[in-house]
């Protein structure tokens, strides 16, 4: 008998109990993290197929609150799978607000990708109840935040001490000006830019993380980054449009820029990517459909989200309609004058 912990299958223990001279079979019994980390396993072998990198990034930080909150909370390394109850479902909740100090919907996405690995081994009869029929919330509505005018020409118009703040400005601004998503951005090559038969230069690429279409006309800003990087020592060798550095150095660098061009915001390239959904689009007038299209939305509910800016265009086209009756008015008076 080795140390490790071990089953009895129920098939072989029946005949075993009714003395039909068949051994009961030991098997490793299963635990929490043993699951989590088959799962993520099998996650990686499919990157580029059925995945992408970031997916399996979220789910690797799930393994790793998983194994600290058993730590934390049970003292001890792993836990049988069938440790998951309720009750460590509402822990994992408390451990992940408190301990952690995530917000709300960080808190729902962390235990959704954990409730994904319990429910496929329910599905599996690995366990019996689902430990989630009573665990109930829900992600809070947030409030997107983009750039105005103003705050992207302070970006642009900034001189940078160091190059490489510039470089993630001109970046940044680029997808200000594309939508494009960070990891968009990163794997964009120079194929993916395409000319049409009217000589307009667009891009068409395909998503990293839905693989959805996105095809985009290059705005003027957009061209002039991709002129400016297109003899870059990164970008010929690799064939890449731009050279964007690691996520975590870009992230730290536009804290500078932030910083820099006084923006009380925190630049992220979401807010690269709600700008151009928001003061670069639809305040001016794109209609919405042509905006999902290019920011490569599945459904248009989601580009829906960014309905935040209507309220400002609503706004300008009051002010519009208020000059046009004021000259109305104004007109009126003018006639019964002269009249």
């Amino acid at each position: 008998m080795t140390d490790k912990k071990l089953s009895i299958t129920s098939s072989s223990l029946k005949s075993f109990m009714l003395n039909e001279g068949v051994q009961p079979i030991f098997v490793p019994e299963k635990t929490i993290l043993g699951v989590f980390k088959t799962h993520n396993s099998e996650m990686k072998s499919l990157i580029g197929k059925s995945f992408a990198v970031g997916t399996l990034q979220r789910y690797e930080t799930s393994y790793s609150h998983t194994a600290d909150l058993i730590r934390w909370k049970y003292q001890t390394d792993d836990l049988p799978l069938n440790r998951i109850d309720h009750e460590f479902v509402t822990s994992y909740d408390y451990y992940l607000r408190s301990v952690r100090s995530c917000a709300n919907n960080s808190t729902v996405k962390y235990i959704k990708n954990f409730k994904k690995i319990v429910l496929i081994r329910l599905a599996n009869a690995w366990i019996e109840k689902n430990p989630f029929l009573l665990y109930k919330v829900k992600l809070k509505k947030v409030v997107r935040e983009f750039l105005n005018m103003d705050e992207i020409q302070r970006i642009a118009d900034h001189d940078f001490k160091f190059n490489r703040l510039s470089q993630v400005r001109d970046i940044f601004l680029f997808c200000c000006f594309t939508g494009l998503a960070y990891a968009d951005v990163m794997k964009l090559k120079k194929t993916e830019i395409v000319t049409d038969d009217k000589a307009e230069k667009w891009i068409s690429t395909y998503r990293e993380k839905t693989k959805t279409q996105v095809k985009a006309p290059l705005l003027k800003t957009a061209l002039d980054i991709l002129e400016k990087y297109k003899e870059h020592p990164l970008c010929a060798d690799h064939l890449r449009v731009l050279p964007v550095s690691s996520n975590q150095k870009t992230n730290n660098y536009l804290k500078e820029i932030a910083t820099a061009c006084e923006i009380d915001k925190e630049l992220t390239f979401h807010i690269a990517r709600h700008t151009f959904a928001t003061t670069v689009t639809l305040a001016n007038g794109v209609p919405i459909e042509s905006v999902s299209k290019m920011l490569g939305h599945t459904d248009i509910k989601t580009t829906q989200h960014y309905a935040k800016i209507l309220d400002l265009k609503l706004s300008q086209d009051m002010a519009l309609l208020k000059i046009k009756l004021s000259d109305i008015h104004s007109n009126a008076e003018s006639k019964d004058i002269r009249s």
